[in-house]
């Protein structure tokens, strides 16, 4: 099978956004782009005058200022558009017409449509009531709640005031919830009473119960009705419905956009956790909102009126990248559950009757359909379908071969890679040119991304470590607490994360590779991170549950590639006497299910006599992963008992 996979006609290149931005630029600079590539490296040697230029191409709704970049030669410490006033809520709410904002299908079981008209009458009205709860710049919202339309309701009428919105999914056990928000200190807290997954109904009241216990923060619980029209919800402490709380700013019409700073506050995301309880990654309003408008309408080519599907919940950063969409007047097409309920085809029917222009997923859900019997191009027209967008964990070459094949020839598959701590991709999508098996497609524009050896030289068609050599507007402000007096004991965790590799460059983790065709390649995480199925996990999250039953004293998880994904294996080191049964292996799964997610639970557990560290006590992850893959561990003289290292080669359990 060759290598080129689709090559865009020569009418969609001209009527891409992106081919509209480059003639905006070419005019504004008198100078010509040759290539993609050509303007690639104008917009990284020319920042300033890039992401003004984006500023000014998309509209956004504020005032920019005189200064684009301060302290520009410093990551971190640069400063974008120090003097800008805007409001990310405002964007997103720009078009308030009579066409489609939202349209949510909850497994069959609920289904609802929102104009934008209406959808700026459901956030004014909760907007109005948040401000009358004393909600004001800088607080704290945070939403444990199904991929709903009030879950973007929630999150506008927040960022309208400036507040803070943060999301954790509905599947998060008490104690994930709790190391997530427990940390930032909400006011509000938002959270339906259950969710349903692959036609089951899950109750989340009594996990409710006992998070709000203890939240001491949380001054009033916001019940979304979801598996029941009327909840009771008297278990629940502060607790009143989104109605009986909005009922009297019913006839509120009116929304006042706070204009705020370019790096206010937005988002709260999580870390994975690897080392202790999640980071909190602090990204700003102005950064969020360049990124988003820049990835959707240059590298997706989302144009108004297109229809954006991504499969995501919202405890992923792809949540946040969806809801962004509504600043290119895009339709959101919101759709909570199993994507396998009733069999494999609710996610292909919902495209197909919706007509979407855009589909999201994961690279899971993709490698999870080519081992189905649903050949979707067999059963479907897609007849507006111009892109699939696939990310989560590496699209294998197969993965390609499949949507082209079996999903729709004529498509623009853009694979994408980035997450959570940029708000954003490094490497993504070009609707002006051709998809090889594979490789993602180009670099961000704005993004200086390159690919380093051990001792920080460039690479070409080799592999080596994912690196970002100069400051772009999506960097997060810093780590919770950062601005509210703390500052993160001087952003030294912020460094440490991204930094301490490479001093002044953005080491993300990732194993990449430039290829002959300009395109990426990712092989993986470079880093102690999980990611089976495209889900970040740390492993700190799950030695918290494991290492509390009796019968383990010690455990250690890696990810193992496996069949073209990640799988989790977690050892345990036993007590004396004790053996791994079949029972044992059940309640270690069901207890990380319980208190953490199912995405959690580990695929294989194996028992071993001992586990490596380091002089200091730590256990090495990373150093475990490599002699299961058969690479060469180095600095084994850090390790107190190197010797331990051999127990886990050639283990046959690793084999099947």
């Amino acid at each position: 099978m060759t290598d080129l996979l689709w090559t865009p006609s020569a009418e969609r290149i001209a009527a891409a956004k992106l081919t509209a931005f480059r003639n905006f630029v070419e005019s504004q600079h008198q100078q010509s782009f040759a290539t993609y590539e050509t303007m690639h490296r104008w917009s990284i040697d020319s920042r300033e005058s890039f992401w003004r230029d984006l500023w000014d191409f998309c509209e956004v709704i504020g005032t920019s200022g005189e200064t684009v970049l301060l302290n520009g030669d410093r990551m971190p410490g640069a400063q974008w558009f120090p003097e800008a006033r805007l409001n990310f809520a405002e964007n997103l709410l720009r078009y308030r017409d009579e066409t489609e904002a939202l349209i949510f299908c909850g497994e069959g079981k609920k289904e609802l449509r929102l104009t934008r008209a209406e959808l700026f009458q459901q956030v004014a009205q909760l907007s109005a009531a948040l401000r009358a709860q004393g909600i004001a710049a800088g607080d704290r919202i945070a939403a444990y709640l199904p991929n709903l339309p009030e879950t973007i309701i929630t999150m506008l009428a927040a960022t309208s005031i400036g507040a803070i919105f943060s999301s954790c999914s509905p599947d998060f056990g008490v104690q994930g919830v709790l190391d997530r928000f427990g940390q930032i200190e909400p006011k509000i807290l938002v959270a339906a009473d259950g969710y349903w997954y692959n036609e089951k109904a899950n109750d989340t009241r009594d996990k409710l119960k006992e998070i709000v216990s203890q939240l001491p923060s949380v001054e009033r619980v916001v019940v979304v009705p979801y598996l029941n029209d009327q909840p009771d919800i008297s278990v629940i402490p502060r607790a009143q419905t989104l109605a009986d709380f909005t009922q009297p700013f019913t006839n509120t019409t009116t929304i006042e956009f706070a204009q705020l700073p370019f790096d206010h506050p937005l988002y709260v995301m999580y870390s994975s956790g690897t080392t202790g309880v999640p980071k909190c990654i602090v990204h700003g309003a102005g950064g969020t909102l360049l990124q988003h408008l820049k990835e959707h309408q240059l590298h997706s080519d989302i144009k108004k009126g297109d229809r954006l599907f991504y499969f995501t919940t919202c405890g992923w950063v792809m949540w946040n990248w969806l809801a962004s969409g509504l600043a290119s007047g895009a339709t959101l097409l919101l759709y909570d559950g199993s994507p396998f309920a009733g069999g494999s085809r609710v996610l292909f029917d919902f495209v197909e009757r919706e007509r979407v222009t855009h589909f999201g997923t994961s690279a899971k859900f993709i490698d999870a359909l080519s081992k189905s019997e649903l050949r979707p191009r067999a059963e479907y027209a897609f007849t507006e379908l111009r892109t699939v967008l696939s990310t989560g964990s590496v699209l294998a070459p197969e993965g390609f071969d499949f949507v082209y094949q079996h999903i729709k020839a004529d498509v623009n598959l853009a694979s994408i890679s980035g997450g959570t701590d940029i708000m954003g991709c490094f490497v993504l999508g070009n609707p002006t040119a051709p998809v090889f098996r594979g490789e993602i497609q180009c670099k961000g524009l704005g993004m200086a991304v390159d690919v380093f050896d051990e001792l920080g030289n460039s690479l070409e068609q080799t592999k080596g470590e994912l690196v970002c050599t100069r400051a772009f507007p999506s960097m997060p402000i810093g780590f919770w607490p950062v601005g509210f007096g703390k500052e993160d004991e001087g952003g030294a965790k912020y460094h440490a994360a991204y930094f301490a590799r490479f001093p002044n460059v953005w080491t993300h983790g990732d194993y990449a590779e430039l290829t002959a065709h300009n395109g990426i390649v990712i092989y993986g995480r470079s880093d102690a991170t999980l990611n089976p199925g495209g889900v970040r996990i740390g492993t700190a999250e799950i030695y918290r549950q494991v290492e509390r039953l009796p019968e383990i004293l010690e455990s250690l998880v890696i990810g193992q590639d496996w069949q073209g994904d990640v799988r989790a294996v977690l050892f345990v080191r036993l007590r004396e006497g004790v053996v791994l049964t079949d029972e044992l292996n059940h309640t270690i799964k069901q207890t990380i299910r319980t208190h953490t997610t199912p995405r959690h639970v580990p695929a294989k557990i194996i028992a071993v006599a001992d586990i490596p560290r380091t002089k200091s006590g730590k256990i090495t992850e990373l150093a475990v992963r490599e002699i299961v893959h058969h690479r060469p561990v180095k600095n084994q003289e850090a390790l107190a008992n190197p010797e331990a290292l051999a127990l886990f080669r050639d283990l046959p359990e690793l084999q099947s």
